[in-house]
């Protein structure tokens, strides 16, 4: 439904421009009481109100009323059903603002619903950020890393011009990806060593758990829920049947959460080892694109990198 929504505000105006030019034509054509299908404009001005908001419900009823006003213009006797112009247009002023009406009230229900809905997610949010905190706590080698790795991962997703909802998912799945590691031992999470491959493969396992976590909490973080799920997912190629490259699908914000996770678990000290310099850890993740990390995850990485360092040259 996200993607639905983001679609249609994306093409929006060519969408709305195409059903009202549509309409209008036939309605113009073959319909010879015009002014039955009045309320037919209606559709779509509830349509836009409910799943895109106030200002797109207002434009869409200012629009239809703009079309009707040619078409009473064109063919007057079309509209009048046997009643004298002036309650015509007494008529159509009334039917129009109504319409209107129905625009702004119904966008308004929409963005208020939107408004508690981002209310409600924020305060999930806020409370599992808590209960990542605690974890971190008892670790100092990882304290702060979730908040990093948001940061870090808000960056990318904004230099890669992604919309502020998809922005808000990714900052979202990166302060949550590592909520998983709440049902994982913790002394094997504070463990000095290097991890055995039975080890690794028992903390690996916070994604999938990550991700059942946040699907008991209800429909609210459920946008989050495929980024934790997938945030090592490999950015591996796969041979198709007609021998050409597939990609694997994975949600690009799962891409981005892996690259800025794996940046800041380089740069970090580790029981067992030293953090790496910034560099070095860039040219690590570059060597291992495209097969781990999604080349263009990794281009916006750069992007930001250089961001950071011109920021610092100029304080200096």
């Amino acid at each position: 439904m996200e993607r639905f929504k983001q679609l249609l505000v994306k093409h929006f105006e060519i969408l709305l421009l195409a059903v009202v030019a549509l309409s209008i034509v036939a309605i113009h054509l073959w319909i010879p009481r015009k002014d039955a299908f009045l309320n037919f404009y209606f559709l779509p001005v509830l349509f836009s109100g409910f799943y895109l908001g106030k200002r797109q419900a207002i434009a869409t009823s200012v629009l239809s009323i703009l079309a009707v006003v040619v078409l009473v213009v064109l063919t007057p006797a079309s509209f009048q059903a046997g009643k004298s112009l002036l309650y015509t247009y007494l008529d159509l002023i009334s039917w129009g603002a109504f319409m209107f009406l129905a625009a702004v009230v119904v966008g308004s229900l929409f963005e208020a619903r939107e408004r508690q809905l981002e209310d409600l997610r924020a305060a999930y949010v806020g409370i599992v950020e808590i209960l990542s905190k605690y974890l971190e706590s008892t670790d100092r080698y990882t304290q702060g890393h979730s908040m990093r790795v948001a940061n870090l991962a808000t960056d990318i997703a904004i230099a890669m011009g992604l919309t502020r909802r998809e922005v808000e998912n990714v900052r979202t799945g990166a302060l949550l990806h590592d909520i998983g590691k709440v049902e994982i031992s913790g002394e094997l999470i504070r463990k000095a060593a290097e991890l055995t491959t039975e080890e690794k493969q028992e903390v690996s396992t916070h994604t999938e758990k990550g991700a059942e976590i946040l699907q008991a909490v209800g429909s609210v973080l459920q946008d989050a829920v495929p980024l934790v799920l997938h945030h090592h997912t490999s950015y591996e190629h796969t041979k198709g049947e007609d021998g050409h490259a597939t990609q694997e699908e994975t949600p690009l914000g799962a891409h981005i959460i892996g690259v800025a996770d794996a940046y800041d678990a380089m740069v970090t000290d580790r029981p067992y080892r030293r953090g790496r310099p910034p560099w070095e850890a860039f040219d690590e993740i570059e060597r291992n694109t495209p097969n781990q990390f999604r080349p263009n995850v990794v281009e916006a990485l750069r992007r930001v990198m250089s961001s950071i360092h011109e920021e610092k040259e100029a304080l200096v």
